[in-house]
Parts: structure tokens; C-alpha cells; sequence
């Protein structure tokens, strides 16, 4: 075993034991402080539970990661804006916040990786026939794509268990890349996914169903930033180094973030059609539409966890296809799932109304 393997074996084995050890306290003193999250109409839990979950999981991955890993090529930067996006959640999860305020905060951390390490998508390597982009856009973009991948990994935080795995899932699956193809330019990445992944196995202990903490927006917030970096930099990966899948790294990206992009895009599209604003809450996102045909919490969770482990190896097996070909498959597939929940579920409102 080489140098680098027992780095990262003591990175991820640094930070699942911080947060494995951490989280008891955490539930204590929320417990001692009233700190603790109320059932209301659209959550699923039915009794008081804490919501700071993301201190442990910050705590763990944080603290391996600059002990262990070599902090150049933006990873400094990363950092930085995990400290914005945790100070910002920590205050949502306690006196909770306006949307505006939680903006600014993903617009500071955001503008850190962005301007100070240069962190950006440069092009859409053919995607609509665009290849490299005008700098103006290029930030734009980038900007829309880290706040956008951010939220996303916010509301699918929605059942025991969820977003802890969707991100499991995702970050193994970058690492996996990043440490074989990486190179000096990108290979130290796998230090951000290591520790992620061991600070989030830590924490799900005590996650699954019947969660006795939750991850709240401190860990979805800073989970989602981390995994929005990792996502721009293995496309930048692609066009850079050209392994493993070159100009195809875009539409793969989207695969293995399918189902959080999925279920946003899903949901903002339900409400705007039925007249209602994009961020107002309801009970119609794709883990509430599997709970209601009956499905228990962890079945649930492992159902969306399969199908997005599915879609991962579609992409990566039928790569060679090109960005358009992928994109599309998506899209098709995107759509049937949303008609087959969309039937099932007026359906199932016919058969109430009858009973």
C-alpha cells in the first residue's frame, strides 16, 4: 500500500470518527436546549428531533481534511466557503433564516471559489454546438450551477437517511475518478470526497430510519457546495486531462447527479404549472410521491438510492455516445418517471374519493 493510500485510509478514518463521536453530544445538548426540529405538514417525522447533524459532519470533514490532504488548486478556497455555508445553515437550523440571507451566503461562498481560485465551467464541450464560453457567461453559469446543485441536495434532505446517501453515492463515484484520473491538477480532490464520505458515514449512524438526528441545512448546505465543486471540476476534469469520458463528462455529471436534479427540476415545474411559486413547500417531491404508494421510509430511501447508482452506470457504460445522445436518454427517462408518479398519484386520489 502506497503513501497516498494511507493518507487517505487516515483522512476518511479521521473524519467518520469525529463525527461518529460527535453526533451523541450534539443530540444531548440539543435535547438539554429545546433545540430541536417540530413536526409541521411537511415533514414526515412525528416527534421532536434535532436538526445539527451537519456540526459533526462539518467537523469531521473538515478537520481530516486539513490535517491530510494537500490544499492547493482550490481546495483552500472550498474551505473557505464551506465556513460561509455552515455559519449560514447553523443559524437556519436555530432561529431559521430568510431566503434572501441564505442566498447571500451561497452567493459569498460561491464568488470565493469562483474569483479567488478560478473554479469555473469553461465550456460545454459541444453541448448545443457551444464549445469554450465567453468569460461573462462562463461565470454565470458556474454561479447558476453551484447554487442550483447546492439547493437541490437541500430539498432532497426530506427522509431518514436520504440526502446522506444520495451524497454517498455521488462523491464515491467522483473520488473513484478523481483518484484514477486526476493527475496533479485534480487528483487531490479525492481527499474531498474521502473525508465527506467518512464524516457522512459517521453521521449516518444515527440517520436511518428512525433518525435520532437530522442532517439540517448546516450539513445539506455545505454537503451541497462540496459536491457542486467536485461536480465542475470533474467536467473541467474532462476537458482538461480528457479521461475517462472527455467531451462526454458533461452529460455523465448530470447522470450521476440525477436524482436531487431530477426532483428539483420536477417539483419547480409541478408548482409553476399549478400557479404556485417554485419555492413554495409541499409535499410533492419524489420521496413523498414513493411514500404514498405505500413504501416504508428505508425502502424508500434505498429505491432512490438504486435508481441513482442505475443511471450512474447507464452513463458511464453508454458514455461514448456524446453529450447530446446522454442528455436526451435523460431527459426521456426524466418524463416517464414524472407521467408513471403523476398517474399513480391520481389515481390513487380516485380510489380515496371512491372509498
Amino acid at each position: 500500500m502506497n503513501a497516498l493510500g494511507i493518507q487517505l485510509g487516515l483522512s476518511f478514518l479521521w473524519a467518520f470518527l469525529v463525527a461518529l463521536f460527535a453526533v451523541p453530544s450534539i443530540i444531548y445538548i440539543a435535547h438539554l436546549k429545546n433545540m430541536l426540529d417540530t413536526p409541521n405538514v411537511r415533514t414526515v417525522h412525528e416527534s421532536l428531533t434535532p436538526r445539527l447533524g451537519g456540526v459533526a459532519v462539518f467537523a469531521g470533514f473538515m478537520s481530516a481534511l486539513t490535517i491530510f490532504a494537500d490544499l492547493s488548486n482550490g481546495i483552500q478556497q472550498l474551505l473557505a466557503g464551506c465556513i460561509v455555508l455552515f455559519f449560514v445553515g447553523l443559524k437556519d437550523d436555530l432561529v431559521s433564516i430568510s431566503v434572501s440571507k441564505k442566498f447571500v451566503g451561497q452567493l459569498l461562498a460561491t464568488g470565493v471559489v469562483m474569483i479567488m481560485a478560478d473554479i469555473r465551467v469553461t465550456s460545454f464541450q459541444g453541448i448545443l454546438g457551444i464549445h469554450e464560453l465567453p468569460i461573462g457567461i462562463s461565470y454565470a453559469f458556474t454561479f447558476l450551477a453551484i447554487v442550483g446543485i447546492t439547493n437541490a441536495i437541500n430539498l432532497i434532505d426530506g427522509l431518514d437517511g436520504l440526502a446522506g446517501t444520495i451524497v454517498l453515492i455521488i462523491t464515491s463515484t467522483y473520488g473513484y475518478y478523481f483518484a484514477r484520473y486526476g493527475g496533479t491538477g485534480y487528483g487531490n480532490y479525492v481527499f474531498v470526497s474521502v473525508c465527506l464520505i467518512g464524516g457522512m458515514l459517521g453521521f449516518l449512524r444515527y440517520n436511518f430510519h428512525r433518525a435520532s438526528i437530522f442532517m439540517g441545512d448546516t450539513g445539506s448546505l455545505v454537503c451541497g457546495f462540496i459536491v457542486s465543486i467536485l461536480t465542475i471540476q470533474f467536467i473541467e476534469m474532462g476537458l482538461r486531462v480528457g479521461d475517462p469520458f472527455g467531451a462526454s463528462s458533461p452529460a455523465v455529471a448530470v447522470g450521476i447527479l440525477f436524482v436531487p436534479l431530477f426532483d428539483t427540476l420536477r417539483v419547480f415545474i409541478v408548482r409553476m404549472m399549478a400557479g404556485r411559486s417554485p419555492f413554495s413547500p409541499d409535499k410533492n417531491h419524489v420521496h413523498h410521491r414513493i411514500l404514498a404508494m405505500g413504501f416504508q421510509q428505508i425502502s424508500t430511501v434505498m429505491l432512490l438510492g438504486l435508481l441513482n447508482l442505475v443511471v450512474i452506470l447507464f452513463v458511464i457504460n453508454f458514455s461514448a455516445l456524446g453529450n447530446t445522445l446522454l442528455l436526451g436518454a435523460l431527459v426521456a427517462f426524466s418524463v416517464l418517471i414524472s407521467v408513471f408518479l403523476g398517474v399513480y398519484q391520481s389515481r390513487s386520489a380516485q380510489q380515496r374519493v371512491a372509498s
